[in-house]
């Protein structure tokens, strides 16, 4: 008796389109090549994705239920923090998805449900509805475990010496900062920067400075 097929559903699309663009990237991603991923002929998918803007809103989705949910127990600072570095593992492991979600200007319910739950956490510490509004547009794309950098994100390429002599006559106070530290090859921030010492760095020094406003009772 042959093996019986995998029943096609909705959950089954979108695994398929995650893992295919995981491998080659959001553009690899249609409906024609998603089909013949899956052993089925292109109307098929019709029945569970409505078009490719659809399947891209439900890829999106997969992603972001990947995050932790709240961890009960923890002060709002430890808890935001866990789950916005949960975030960033998980954008790391879907490099597509970052760039996926910029390009959405209307949030999903799951989206919309990740952001409410994260909000929250700040107003379940006791935080201001005041305050919280201020700190969600500070934190920004910081929610979800990325943000857009200051320096160039190409590969580095070797500099000719005189370019460079250049450089540290006319700027140097960006040659000063951008070579002050040791550097990662494998980085994706910056001409080699440290990804996860940066975004650490940059939330912690959010969240110490939003823990004194709210001690100090700020309010706009």
């Amino acid at each position: 008796m042959p093996a019986r097929r995998e029943q096609l559903n909705r959950d089954r699309v979108l695994a398929a389109a995650v893992a295919l663009a995981d491998a080659e990237g959001a553009d690899a991603v249609s409906m024609r090549g998603l089909a013949q991923r899956l052993g089925v002929v292109p109307m098929a998918l019709y029945k569970h994705v409505a078009n490719k803007d659809e399947l891209l809103d439900g890829m999106i989705d997969a992603v972001v239920l990947e995050i932790e949910a709240p961890v009960d127990g923890l002060d709002w600072r430890s808890a935001v923090r866990r789950r916005i570095l949960s975030a960033r593992t998980v954008l790391l492991r879907h490099p597509w998805a970052r760039r996926a979600m910029e390009s959405k200007t209307t949030p999903t319910p799951i989206v919309l449900a990740y952001m409410d739950s994260t909000i929250g956490i700040f107003l379940g510490g006791g935080l201001s509805v005041d305050l919280t509004h201020h700190v969600m547009h500070a934190l920004g794309s910081r929610i979800y475990g990325f943000t857009q950098e200051l320096y160039d994100t190409t590969p580095a390429i070797e500099i000719p010496p005189e370019v460079a002599q250049f450089m540290a006559m006319q700027f140097p106070n960006i040659v000063a900062v951008v070579t002050s530290s040791p550097h990662d090859p494998g980085s994706v921030v910056g001409p080699g920067c440290d990804d996860q010492f940066e975004f650490e760095f940059t939330l912690d020094l959010f969240l110490d400075g939003v823990e004194r406003l709210h001690h100090k009772g700020w309010h706009s």
